[in-house]
């Protein structure tokens, strides 16, 4: 296996980092996307980690629900 994340779309990668973007904001960290993660805490990256996969699942689940 290898040691590289495969993305099953891989144009989805800029959406996804716009999102990762938009949810630090939201959280109160600015500049996330130029900001040195190592200077954040484990929990400042976790928390824009768990919002991301939370919206992601809600947006599945609305997709899967049809609306």
């Amino acid at each position: 296996m290898s040691s590289k994340k495969n993305l099953v779309k891989p144009n989805a990668k800029n959406g996804l980092n716009s999102m990762k973007t938009q949810i630090a904001k939201e959280l109160g960290i600015s500049e996330y996307d130029t900001l040195d993660k190592g200077n954040l805490t484990a929990r400042q990256n976790g928390y824009v980690g768990g919002y991301m996969t939370k919206r992601l699942v809600e947006m599945a689940e609305q997709q899967l629900s049809g609306r």
